[in-house]
């Protein structure tokens, strides 16, 4: 069994302005370095346990996690072994200190939907992303947005394991609206900041979650601070009042163009690490896996709101990739420069020169019982269907098919029974995009299986409700759906709870391309008719009366295919997509 290392941590919640002038510091300040630190991360693993192949695909054959020959836990944790020890011992590099640390983080979205992920979801099955976590042995993880995806419930599950051997930071959440996250964050689990110690220095570390999470997550009665520079400042002061003069940011916003518009806001933070957005930065020489290309170079840098010049980093997730940032600080706790012989993106491979073998015990604790559980989807028979279903590419994206309507009465039922319980109004219709019923093909009489629901259902799309939705603006949604007719569209609209009739020979909806703004209103939809019989447009016009309540996917939500749901709010109800359609399969219908 692999080592699981455990870090001191402390909340720090008292901010203290520390008053301290600090000079400039920039790549080419000239001194002599005292202490160089190794900040090893990754981020946005995503439940990638069974590692991608050289194209960034998951598709293809698995055998004990090791026939896709990029990524993988159990590559990350050998390779992290390597690099730790790269950091620590032998002669240091040229402009390094005599005295070297390392720490290694991770920056959040631990895990994701998906088949991998259900593996965790058998009934008597580990978590096994916190297992994966775990045998990393980081120092520490930011929050991301998906690890709130399904709900605090399964968060604090998710916790249960990988919080014994890590904390979580993140500064700018409130999670004692959540009884079972406010006990991780008794014990210490969930932090807002803490103090890494490494080869007898302390190092600062404070964590930033997304403002975003409530619009695109379920984190249900978490609540999220959005002023992230003065938090982030205030904790700095925290620290440096007790003396911690090395202080990083581990922070999951999205896009690492966040990360860099914060920075110029700051003060006393000497390095960021970003998650959440994928990018790809890496320098000349550096060895990538392939297909992914270069978008700009490693570090990016921005200057604080001192004029300090600060190194901003971020690899692409999956495990594909570790990261590596090396600073020189000298006696004062000021950064010197960066070593940019040792920094930058070191790919997990399993092929080539740099050829990583997979730690064995992840391998047989992790990947070997996910992988069995993935071939085993083809074999879980979960109802059994008289009669063809269609999921053609250009059926479901033109008119309606029975599969398509399967998928809409999925979303209706998975909002109905979710409702209660995130505090939004029961759904009356649902709507889902054919492109995002992606199986294209007809599914023949027979059985249909757990694999069959994520051919059909794939993305990591959760089921939203859209709570008081115009009556306007449901038939603009609908024109929307119907807007390229006949022609084939992703945004062709399968729905539920409502009928409707269009002209295609009318004026078809418009919007600016790239957005869900209208730009021409539709003319198409003639009637619109609840499944109770309550008629919200007849003969073309929108009948007077109260707004309706609306199942959709997220993405959908939030715009997605240009549907002008006009930014109004929605709540996502801790459901997949393909989790509503098994759900509906076996209990709605009361399968087989």
């Amino acid at each position: 069994m692999r080592s699981l290392r455990k870090t001191a941590a402390c909340a720090l919640a008292t901010a203290t302005v520390l008053g301290v002038a600090v000079a400039p510091a920039s790549a080419e300040r000239p001194g002599r370095a005292d202490f160089t630190l190794t900040v090893l991360f990754s981020n946005d693993a995503e439940s990638a346990l069974l590692g991608v192949h050289g194209d960034g695909t998951d598709e293809g054959p698995i055998v004990d996690g090791g026939d896709r020959p990029y990524g993988s836990p159990s590559r990350a944790a050998a390779l992290l072994d390597r690099l730790r020890a790269e950091a620590t011992t032998g002669k240091p590099g040229p402009g390094q200190a005599g005295r070297r640390g390392e720490i290694a983080l991770s920056g959040g979205d631990n895990f994701l939907a998906g088949p991998e992920y259900a593996a965790s979801t058998v009934e008597g099955a580990p978590f096994y992303d916190a297992l994966a976590l775990e045998h990393l042995a980081l120092d520490a993880s930011a929050l991301g947005n998906h690890d709130f995806d399904f709900g605090p419930d399964v968060l604090d599950r998710f916790l249960d394991t990988a919080g014994d051997s890590l904390p979580f930071v993140s500064a700018n959440l409130d999670v004692s609206g959540e009884p079972e996250l406010a006990a991780h964050a008794a014990d210490g689990t969930l932090v807002e900041s803490t103090v890494l110690r490494t080869r007898g220095e302390r190092v600062g570390l404070i964590g930033l979650t997304t403002p975003e999470l409530p619009a695109i997550s379920s984190p249900r009665d978490v609540e999220v601070r959005p002023e992230l520079a003065e938090i982030t400042n205030a904790h700095a002061d925290d620290l440096g009042s007790l003396g911690v003069d090395k202080i990083v940011l581990v922070s999951h916003l999205q896009d690492i163009d966040n990360e860099l518009a914060l920075v110029p806001r700051l003060r006393g933070v000497d390095a960021v690490v970003g998650a959440g957005g994928g990018e790809i930065l890496a320098d000349a020489g550096d060895r990538l896996i392939p297909g992914d290309v270069a978008e700009r170079g490693f570090p990016l840098w921005a200057d604080d709101a001192d004029g300090r010049r600060v190194p901003v980093v971020t690899v692409p997730g999956d495990y594909k990739y570790v990261g590596r940032l090396v600073l020189n600080f000298d006696r004062h706790g000021a950064v010197l420069d960066v070593d940019e012989r040792s920094t930058g993106p070191v790919r997990v491979s399993g092929v080539g020169p740099d050829a990583v073998a997979g730690d064995p015990v992840v391998r047989a604790e992790v990947e070997k019982p996910v992988a069995e559980h993935v071939s085993s989807l083809a074999d879980e028979v979960l109802a059994r269907s008289e009669v063809p279903l269609n999921g053609v590419r250009a059926e479901v994206r033109s008119r309606e098919t029975n599969l398509g309507s399967l998928v809409a009465d999925s979303l209706l039922r998975a909002g109905r029974e979710n409702a209660d319980d995130y505090g939004v109004a029961v759904p009356q219709v649902a709507i889902q995009n054919g492109g995002g019923i992606r199986n294209d093909s007809v599914l023949a009489p027979g059985e249909l299986t757990a694999l069959d629901t994520y051919d059909v259902a794939p993305f990591a799309n959760f089921v939203a409700v859209v709570p008081d939705v115009p009556r306007d603006v449901l038939r603009q949604l609908l024109e929307r759906g119907v807007a390229a007719a006949p022609d084939a569209a992703g945004a062709f609209m399968q729905v539920a709870g409502l009928s409707f009739t269009y002209d295609p020979a009318r004026q078809a909806q418009e919007v600016r391309e790239g957005t869900h703004e209208i730009v021409t209103p539709g003319e198409r939809v003639r009637d619109v008719v609840l499944a109770d019989g309550t008629v919200l447009v007849a003969d073309g016009e929108v009948v007077a009366g109260p707004g309706v309540s609306v199942a959709a996917n997220d993405f959908s939500a939030r715009g997605g295919d240009g549907y002008p749901f006009a930014d109004l709010p929605f709540t996502s109800v801790g459901v997949t997509y393909q989790q509503a359609v098994q759900g509906h399969l076996v209990e709605g219908l009361g399968a087989p």
